[in-house]
């Protein structure tokens, strides 16, 4: 499907389901590289990111622990620009090697919030997976590991990422027609 509709806005095709798998196994296969001496545990950020956390979890070939936090900073189509930690981590991360696994980047605001939280839980170390990046918004100076795909500054739906709650389910992702 090229164009959808979701509630009053269009949307156009992005990036197919195919290649989102595609990159996904690579970024998997650079962490079982990367990762596999390690004590990991992948932070999915909720709710965004659920499908590229599933996907990308199934492709890692290490033990490893998971869970999920849920931090929100989107009304409608618009970033607000204030994070707030909505579900927290109860899992031990001291001496553990992180991983925050985020659907999208684009100020980069969530994810200094996210990061600034992990770090009072004192790991081993930290990085950062998203499957997009927004690199005309990102203004922050955090180094970001395993990036999946550079997009435009349109917003975007599908692959777990909603427009007022819909379009999660979508497994291609589509940019918004203007």
């Amino acid at each position: 499907m090229a164009t959808i509709t979701l509630l009053d806005k269009e949307f156009t095709l992005l990036l197919p389901a195919e290649k989102i798998q595609a990159r996904v196994q690579n970024m998997a296969d650079q962490m079982n590289s990367d990762l596999k001496d390690e004590d990991v545990i992948f932070i999915g950020i909720l709710n965004g990111a659920f499908m590229f956390a599933s996907d990308l979890l199934r492709k890692i070939s290490f033990d490893a622990q998971v869970s999920f936090v849920k931090l929100s900073s989107y009304q409608s189509t618009t970033s607000t620009g204030n994070v707030r930690r909505l579900i927290g981590i109860n899992e031990v991360l001291k001496d553990k090697t992180v991983v925050i696994i985020e659907d999208i980047i684009d100020t980069g605001n969530t994810i200094e919030n996210i990061i600034h939280q992990i770090k009072g839980f004192l790991p081993r170390q930290v990085y950062i997976a998203t499957l997009l990046l927004k690199p005309e918004y990102y203004n922050k100076d955090i180094r970001l590991d395993y990036i999946g795909f550079q997009i435009p500054k349109e917003f975007v739906v599908g692959y777990g990422l909603d427009y007022q709650g819909y379009g999660r389910n979508l497994r291609n992702i589509y940019k918004i027609v203007q």
